[in-house]
């Protein structure tokens, strides 16, 4: 049994059920610096709301004198610090979800930390949240993390906040700290961009103006924080912004039914209105909108319907079906803010999946502009960004995608960034708007292609990627194959690393952003080359398997063959002629594959050879040039 029987659900649990399911829900986020009572509020909302189970506030109780902070008293924030690290460290460390609800309102509270390195993790809550509750200590006043948090606020498009000035108890509830923090906090606010904020003096602990006015306020005639909650008005207009449904499943179960289903994100739909459909551009009219609980003659934002059309169109998950007079736009290039959340830095060229809405396309950062210092919105110059750190960047896509910008409508304008390998999300991303250039930079037409090209030299072209270790033999063996292919005839080029950073990267160093640069660069001139009709051979340490990905990607399924030139480290460091794997002990060196940068072995490449001295490296180039002509490059006749 609850804590407190509600006398509805004893005499009429159906009709109670009915009530609560047309509550209205807010979903708000709780933020503030390091102890300033987030989960102590969070409990006793819970307490409050009478949601706290016995068993649960048995537990509560033993909890709060083993290892709560109140003495003989009730330690609420135990009812949400879940982990025991949380309990241990007296922090929250991780994003706490909870439900309660009122007889006005249903609620979804994200209690998230406080801490920096934390930041991500605010981002998370803060994604679906309609208001914000930001506390600040009132002995402490408004602290550099308090500004920090209500800058994410207003980045995620939070409008409404709450100034919860807290622990007013430990001030003899003094209305001029009050004031004075109030003060404060706007005048800051105001640089953001907020002001819909609602200031209320209150004790987490005692419960001064949660539920009750309290009687150590008489000064403060606002309303109370749970009286705020079920009465504010969300701006939630979605349903007045045009409409949009990002296609989730192509819903056919039988060969008499077509539709497209998904949740709408924006506007309102019904029968006989016009779409269009992204990014192909094709337009019809809505049939019918279908749902489990039979057709509807409209639908609107947040519900989840099947629609169907007149016309029989082409059209795949991830697609856009929106109002043909007020489409979104398309494009693959954009500026947008960047939360990166990945443990390894974000290094501009690597290949990353973006997900927006129901679509995935692969992406790159191409340019970060600057990173912004959180604590001071100060804008700093960047070249990546770390775990927790927020900037402004360019990202290109492999594909359009339709989009409106993050402040319109944040399911079209919100992205994450994944790793192509662990498949783990390392990014949060608000698009902002298209680049220019992603307008007015096409492709153009020619008349004579990569096909005609290649068979006017008797071959098919193609690109040999080799990589291994500094030392490993990747030039020698490469250098081998080519001058074999030439003197039969073949029309080959050879990109080796050193020599290219002679000249087309000449610009870039051996940090891992400049190495991913000089590896989108080379596999971009291969591309051309192989576009020109060429077997081209490539020699790099290329120590990233994104980095080789990426050039991979770049080409036809056949036309990308990966060499790995495989020497241990001691017998590559052995033949190190120019002395660099001893400069690079020595500390000389810096970033040096196999010293004190890693290198990612390929997991599944073409051709794996055994670079240790057991084979010659003649015998190695036979090998490759037999596999190539297995392989149908080499189509020439021999020569010699």
């Amino acid at each position: 049994m609850a804590h407190a029987t509600n006398d509805l659900v004893a005499a009429d649990i159906e009709g109670y059920l009915r009530a609560h399911e047309n509550k209205s829900m807010l979903r708000f986020i709780t933020c503030g610096s390091v102890d300033d009572g987030k989960s102590t509020l969070i409990g006793r909302l819970l307490y409050d709301s009478k949601l706290v189970f016995s068993d649960h506030l048995a537990a509560l109780e033993s909890d709060s004198k083993k290892v709560g902070t109140q003495g003989d008293g009730l330690d609420f924030a135990l009812l949400v610090d879940g982990l025991a690290a949380e309990r241990e460290q007296g922090i929250t460390i991780d994003v706490a979800y909870r439900f309660f609800s009122t007889e006005r309102r249903k609620f979804i509270v994200a209690d998230t930390p406080g801490h920096e390195q934390y930041t991500r993790n605010m981002v998370t809550g803060a994604s679906t949240a309609d208001l914000a509750v930001i506390l600040v200590d009132a002995r402490r006043g408004v602290l550099t993390q308090t500004c920090r948090h209500s800058y994410l606020v207003s980045l995620l498009g939070i409008r409404k906040v709450v100034l919860a000035v807290n622990k007013l108890d430990l001030v003899g509830y003094s209305k001029e700290t009050f004031d004075a923090i109030e003060a404060d906090y706007r005048q800051f606010a105001a640089q953001i961009g907020l002001s819909d904020i609602v200031a209320i003096p209150m004790s987490a602990l005692a419960g001064d103006n949660i539920t009750a006015p309290s009687p150590n306020t008489p000064w403060y005639t606002g309303p109370t924080l749970v009286g705020h909650l079920e009465t504010v008005e969300i701006d939630d207009d979605l349903e007045d912004r045009p409409f949009r449904l990002p296609v989730q499943w192509v819903n056919r179960p039988d060969l008499d039914f077509r539709g497209f289903s998904g949740q709408i994100a924006g506007g309102v739909i019904r029968p006989g209105d016009r779409v269009r459909v992204l990014p192909s551009g094709q337009e019809s009219t809505v049939s019918r909108i279908v749902t489990a609980d039979g057709d509807l003659p409209e639908a609107g934002a947040g519900q989840s319907v099947t629609l169907t059309l007149a016309d029989e169109i082409d059209i795949s998950r991830g697609d856009v079906i929106a109002t043909a007079v007020n489409p979104p736009e398309a494009a693959d290039q954009f500026e947008c803010h960047l939360v990166w959340m990945g443990e390894e830095p974000m290094l501009p060229g690597r290949p990353y999946l973006l997900k927006i809405g129901t679509r995935t396309v692969g992406a790159a950062v191409t340019q970060p502009k600057y990173k912004v210092n959180v604590n001071t919105l100060e804008h700093l110059a960047a070249r990546s960004l770390e775990l927790n750190e927020i900037g402004v960047v360019n990202i290109s896509l492999d594909r359009p995608v339709p989009f409106d910008p993050y402040g319109e409508n944040r399911d079209m304008g919100g992205f994450i960034l994944i790793d192509r390998f662990t498949h783990g999300t390392v990014a949060a991303g608000l698009l902002h708007f298209a680049l220019r250039r992603a307008h007015n930079v096409h492709w153009q037409a020619v008349e004579v292609n990569k096909k005609a090209r290649a068979l006017g030299k008797g071959q098919r072209p193609a690109v040999v990627w080799f990589t291994g270790l500094s030392g490993a033999g990747k030039s020698t063996i490469a250098n081998l194959v080519e001058k074999r292919l030439h003197d039969q005839g073949f029309h080959t080029y050879l990109l080796d690393g050193d020599n290219v950073r002679h000249g087309l990267n000449k610009d870039l160093g051996f940090t891992e952003a400049d190495r991913v640069e000089n590896i989108r660069r080379v596999a971009e001139v291969a591309k051309l080359m192989v576009d020109a009709g060429l077997i081209v051979l490539t020699s790099f340490i290329s120590p990233f398997r994104a980095e080789r990905q990426l050039a991979r990607s770049l080409f036809e399924d056949d036309e990308f063959i990966e060499v790995f030139v495989d020497a241990p480290l001691e017998v590559a460091e052995s033949r190190d002629r120019k002395g660099l794997y001893a400069k690079a002990r020595r500390g000389e060196l810096i970033n040096f594959t196999g010293i004190d940068s890693s290198y990612e072995a390929p997991v599944a490449p073409e051709l794996h050879l055994d670079a240790s001295g057991a084979v010659a490296a003649e015998a190695s180039a036979d090998f490759v040039i037999a596999h190539l002509r297995q392989a149908g490059v080499l189509t020439l006749p021999q020569t010699s």
